[in-house]
């Protein structure tokens, strides 16, 4: 018999700002990115502005999603400082800052630490042959830097979010072979929150010509994850991309526990609207899941925190209890 936590599905209510679109690489199934130098750059005031209206609204996580300035290139530091201002300003302003910018330096790694409740970034997939397919233009994409990342992160004691994406050409033993890699990383350092199992799904702006990735695969998928992943990471499945309700329930069923940052927009998938709150609650009480917010940092991380950051999260935490 399954206890109630065991039927506990979470979310974090976030909302997602980009600094930039522009990226230098051009991975063939994206449909986020523009060409450097034709993206402006978001600035505080501007950030401001949304931070405020967001106040009255039932958000807590500021997830800061960005294109890859070329680590070569003159303005990456003046990047990277904006990242760090946006991510203080969300801070200054009630909310917990959580990025994905792509690969980091160390040092990048380090001082955006100290801004952030947690960090991400995808591994996606770790087989060598996609360098000559979906991401033969993505010199970021390369499997030893993203892996390098993930170290640096348990390294620096980042609690750390990261995950796979499914139907882009790779093999089923491909994607055992990157949970795999995750769980030897996270063995070492305890530091991964979640797994992400992102099903490919078209959009207007690729050029990858590759039907979607069938979510009907899906519960096998998370239910092989749950065996490879250590019990203290969770799976998370994001709903917008699992069209059928049944399905959806059914990797939940299969070992999925959290439905990921749930805003007005998916910015990585924008022809896929986000299914809100109560749509996924009327799906989720008949089935018997109980669906419930949280933090985009999870409570045995918090004492990896400094002290100002843990202060932010202990009052977070208190506002989302008293809001339950």
């Amino acid at each position: 018999m399954l206890s109630n936590n065991s039927r506990t599905v979470t979310y974090s209510p976030a909302y997602t700002i980009v600094p930039t679109y522009e990226c230098f690489n051009r991975c063939s199934y994206c449909n986020f990115r523009t060409d450097p130098g034709k993206s402006p750059w978001l600035n505080l005031s501007a950030a401001e502005s949304i931070f405020k209206q967001l106040q009255n609204e039932n958000v807590c996580e500021i997830l800061i999603l960005s294109g890859e300035v070329h680590p070569n290139s003159a303005r990456r530091k003046e990047w990277l400082q904006r990242i760090y201002d946006l991510c203080e300003l969300a801070f200054s302003m009630g909310f917990l800052p959580h990025t994905n910018a792509g690969p980091l330096s160390f040092a990048e790694m380090q001082k955006l630490k100290n801004v952030n409740v947690s960090m991400g970034l995808m591994l996606e997939q770790l087989t060598p042959k996609l360098l000559n397919t979906v991401h033969r233009h993505a010199p970021s994409k390369l499997p030893e830097v993203r892996l390098q990342q993930l170290a640096w992160a348990g390294e620096l004691k980042i609690p750390f979010t990261t995950g796979l994406l499914l139907g882009i050409g790779e093999t089923i033993d491909d994607c055992w072979e990157t949970l795999t890699a995750i769980s030897q990383l996270h063995q070492r350092y305890h530091h991964i929150q979640e797994v992400i199992l992102q099903p490919h799904s078209p959009g207007n702006q690729q050029t990858f010509d590759a039907p979607p990735f069938d979510p009907h695969q899906l519960p096998e998928i998370i239910a092989k994850a749950r065996q490879i992943l250590p019990t203290d990471i969770t799976i998370q499945i994001p709903p917008n991309l699992v069209k059928d309700d049944q399905w959806l329930l059914a990797c939940l069923a299969s070992g999925a526990r959290d439905l990921g940052g749930i805003g007005p927009k998916d910015e990585v998938n924008p022809d896929y609207p986000h299914i809100q709150e109560q749509a996924l609650r009327e799906i989720l009480q008949p089935a018997g899941w109980e669906l419930v917010p949280r933090l985009p940092v999870y409570p045995q991380f918090d004492h990896w925190l400094s002290g100002e950051v843990q202060g932010a999260v202990k009052r977070s935490r208190k506002k989302m209890v008293n809001s339950l």
